[in-house]
């Protein structure tokens, strides 16, 4: 687990959004936020991909970021495509942003996006591209560890349902492909197999982060009549939707945990009203802010030196993820 530990940083005060001078069109119009002005006049250049739940709190965390630190961000429009997102990039490049801040469409293309920005830093969040592609005080990744929300959650559930020696578990899966959903998975099974534990995953599928697609898939598992003692899922979207699902068939999810990952406001809610037992809080506040001062310290200093939560490798910022369940959800609402 990581040793260091954020304390959760209060909640977002969204401001709307101002639009300034120029407007980059890569991924078609896109909307700016102005930082309250910078005696430097630094600006960074905010690039993503279609936007989710937890996605759109980490950009308005960038944009917030941003205006405490004084600095310049300009958000582009959500990117549809790698093209697209390539474009946008190039754009910012040409308008002379001092850094970009970029969640990208595809993680396995980051050499590409690099390429396209030169000397600009990029600085990566939420999806996590391979190691082989990040250079230090360059081309960083800032984001939480995502094998320890998996190690969270699956010491959470062993725990809560007495430690026994075997398990049944249903597991959703986010996006293929995803770095998040991977590390996540992986450090679920690693876990078990880690500690003894004789675990069979009776139904192992991907629910693409959404609630809708988790009930309907979770109800197709049901058909199949098989014991579970447990449902453990990338994100708190998708455990709503089981926890859904449950309920309508007349199910108690008070006996059977299911679990999750954000602590996003529907996740803790749903804790709240007995519904999912247990979240990892992933701070999109804490991320947004580590990146915005990642940045600033790489276009003012060249490097991210003293940046808390910095990897001695200097590939990676972390932001500590926080388990959550119903003794301290109440903290993270």
């Amino acid at each position: 687990m990581m040793n260091n530990r954020l304390k959760k940083i209060a909640a977002l005060l969204v401001a709307g959004v101002m639009v300034i001078g120029m407007t980059l069109t890569g991924c078609g119009n896109s909307s700016s936020g102005s930082g309250g002005g910078s005696a430097k006049g630094m600006k960074i250049f905010f690039s993503t991909l279609t936007l989710d739940t937890f996605k759109g709190m980490l950009q308005d965390a960038v944009v917030e970021g941003g205006k405490e630190a004084g600095v310049t961000v300009d958000v582009g429009a959500e990117c549809g495509s790698v093209d697209e997102q390539v474009a946008q990039i190039k754009q910012a490049v040409d308008a002379g942003y001092d850094a970009i801040i970029c969640n990208p469409v595809d993680a396995t293309t980051a050499l590409q996006l690099e390429v396209t920005a030169g000397d600009t830093p990029i600085l990566f969040v939420n999806s996590q591209p391979d190691e082989q592609y990040l250079e230090p005080d360059k081309y960083m990744y800032v984001g939480s560890y995502d094998k320890d929300a998996g190690n969270f959650q699956a010491e959470y559930v062993w725990n809560k349902l007495g430690q026994p020696s075997s398990m049944n578990i249903v597991l959703f899966q986010g996006e293929p492909g995803h770095p998040a959903a991977g590390l996540r998975t992986t450090a679920v099974k690693e876990y078990y197999k880690k500690n003894g534990i004789d675990v069979t995953f009776v139904f192992n599928d991907t629910a693409y982060w959404d609630t809708a697609k988790a009930a309907e898939e979770f109800k197709l598992f049901l058909k199949t009549k098989q014991p579970f003692d447990a449902v453990i899922c990338n994100n708190d979207s998708m455990a709503v939707g089981v926890v859904q699902a449950m309920r309508e068939v007349g199910l108690d999810p008070g006996k059977i945990p299911v679990v999750g990952v954000d602590a996003t406001t529907e996740g803790c809610q749903s804790i709240i009203d007995g519904g999912m037992q247990f979240t990892v809080y992933q701070s999109a506040t804490g991320q947004g802010a580590a990146a915005i001062q990642t940045a600033i310290a790489l276009a003012t200093k060249g490097t991210a030196k003293g940046i808390e939560g910095l990897t001695e490798d200097g590939y990676y910022v972390w932001v500590p993820y926080e388990p959550v369940d119903a003794s301290n959800v109440k903290d993270y609402m």
